[in-house]
């Protein structure tokens, strides 16, 4: 994998959750291109293996482990082998996320009649589903960095970068959970900075725009490859007319990370949306 522009991580370990993912693989690549030892945790413990063998097949080191971000004690076996294996954690990025159907309205706006169709509306919405998502964004980011924000106290050069959206910045329709989760998630990047500003530990967030993934890409895309009516009101918000690609968010990972670069940057939130954030419709 080619990365935006080079830094030395060599002696550094990173952890990746959610690191099964498109997005999330990408810059456990990125990091290992840049020597970090990097540690890729995913449910799936097959998933994670593999993605960390396509790194070591390149001469990196990485392993992957099995870890539930919403499991404490599944978190802390993880940790406990990668001190064994990598050594205390220096970089975490918090990777785990997403949506679920529970947690979704089928339609945009209410309207009466919907009441007395089959139509799942607000009032439908799984207690459970909202749970679910909720929990997968916002504590699936508090429970990781319980464990292993332990590594970086009283050491320097430690960071820790969270995923958010730009749905955080304004809601998109139908999926009032996610938005919710994410608007918490960048709450409480701010919150961290501040908390842990004075051990020197920086966080941030990035606030990615529309990205094709395993995750929406049903939603974006028809299965003969046309794009869905979603897709055409996702493009026509975003100034730059397009999704973006994987590596684009690559750039910016690394230079959150950048000590040099980025050592008096923490509690940021970063949008790559491609101007949707910005963009008022008009």
């Amino acid at each position: 994998m080619r990365v935006p522009f080079q830094m030395d991580l060599s002696g550094k370990v990173a952890v990746v959750t959610g690191a099964g993912g498109i997005l999330c693989s990408s810059m456990a690549h990125a990091l290992a291109e840049c020597g970090a030892s990097v540690a890729l945790l995913d449910l799936n413990r097959e998933t994670a293996e593999e993605q960390a063998a396509n790194i070591a097949a390149e001469g990196k080191q990485a392993r992957g482990y099995q870890a539930n971000a919403l499991d404490k004690d599944s978190l802390r076996q993880a940790h406990e082998k990668i001190l064994e294996e990598l050594g205390p954690c220096d970089i975490l990025i918090n990777g785990a996320g997403g949506n679920h159907p529970l947690a979704t309205t089928d339609k945009e706006y209410f309207a009466m009649q919907d009441l007395e169709e089959h139509v799942k509306t607000f009032f439908d919405l799984e207690q459970s589903g909202v749970e679910f998502v909720f929990n997968l964004n916002f504590i699936g980011t508090l429970l990781p960095t319980q464990i292993f924000s332990r590594d970086m106290v009283g050491r320097e050069g430690c960071s820790i970068l969270n995923i958010s959206s730009m749905n955080a910045y304004t809601p998109l329709t139908k999926i009032p959970a996610y938005s919710g989760a994410k608007a918490a998630v960048s709450n409480f990047t701010q919150w961290l900075a501040v908390h842990f500003a004075r051990e020197g530990i920086r966080v941030n967030a990035l606030a990615p725009g529309f990205f094709v993934t395993k995750q929406n890409e049903r939603l974006l895309y028809h299965e003969d490859g046309t794009p869905t009516e979603r897709t055409g009101k996702i493009l026509a918000a975003t100034p730059m007319q397009r999704f973006g690609r994987t590596e684009e968010l690559l750039g910016s990972v690394l230079f959150l990370l950048n000590e040099e670069a980025a050592g008096f940057i923490t509690g940021v939130v970063l949008p790559i949306d491609g101007g949707f954030s910005a963009y008022s419709g008009v």
